[in-house]
């Protein structure tokens, strides 16, 4: 639920009649060389038939997003992604519904309250799913994206930027590098394991401290990133980020080695690149 709450990061077209000759042309094409639905038995003209039904599809979008869509994206703020999910769904009932009627007006279909039930039944059923695939997909590349945009914008900002973790050890060395090398940091039981870049290639020291410390000297630097009781991260250097809800699994940079995101970390991660 905290997903469908989120704002939809798209801004709305305002190019409906743009918009709507294109789907009109992708309804005629998929009818006029796919010929689903027994569309083959048809003894007309395929041509001019599909070009009816990609008409009937793109003045019912036209006429759907010029008065339905633009008077909803002015009046409703924020617009959220049950807003946009709702929208979808309800334009692609309005044209199957239209489309229906088309099909029965053309072929001298009878309209029987049972048949239509159904046909709305799984439009809505076949709706919900390619309106959920559409959004999701172009949610989560928008974070992409917006992820690419604001490390990037980061990682310029500290390249001149270094960092220095302390040894707690009386005769410890202390590790400074450039924040844009570091990699992670893992607990490892009195010690940590400094992972960062050097001259390219991925390096790891062990400093007497812990991570709790580690994070207290770097909690200035917002792209240093606690995404498990062990480990920590530069998020500037999160070059994959593979899993769901439960938690990820991150690769950086050239390192091999993958770091969990545990479960209670995730929100955090994901109000970060939101």
């Amino acid at each position: 639920m905290s997903f469908l709450t989120r704002k939809y990061p798209f801004k709305q077209s305002e190019h409906w009649l743009r918009d709507s000759l294109f789907y009109g042309i992708v309804i005629w094409a998929m009818l006029y060389f796919l010929q689903p639905f027994g569309f083959s038995m048809y003894v007309g003209s395929k041509c001019l038939i599909a070009a009816v039904f990609g008409l009937v599809t793109s003045g019912c979008y036209a006429l759907y997003g010029w008065t339905v869509c633009r008077q909803l994206y002015r009046s409703v703020r924020p617009w959220r992604i049950w807003h946009e999910g709702c929208t979808v769904l309800g334009l692609i009932l309005f044209i199957a519904i239209c489309n229906f009627l088309l099909f029965s007006f053309l072929f001298h279909y009878p309209i029987y309250l049972h048949v239509f039930l159904l046909f709305l039944y799984w439009t809505v059923i076949i709706g919900i799913i390619m309106t959920a695939l559409s959004i999701g997909i172009a949610y989560n590349r928008s974070l992409r994206e917006r992820m690419e945009e604001l490390l990037g914008n980061t990682a310029e900002e500290q390249k001149d930027i270094a960092i220095t973790i302390h040894d707690t050890n009386v005769r410890g060395n202390d590790l400074t590098i450039p924040i844009n090398s570091l990699l992670y940091i893992e607990a490892q039981k009195n010690n940590v394991a400094v992972s960062y870049l050097n001259e390219g290639q991925p390096a790891t020291v062990e400093v007497h401290t812990t991570l709790t410390a580690v994070i207290d000297e770097l909690k200035d630097y917002e792209n240093i990133f606690q995404c498990h009781r062990s480990f920590v991260v530069n998020v500037n250097n999160i070059t994959s980020a593979k899993g769901n809800s439960n938690g990820y699994q991150l690769t950086l940079g050239p390192c091999r080695t993958s770091i969990p995101v545990a479960r209670s970390y995730v929100p955090h991660l994901k109000s970060f690149i939101a």
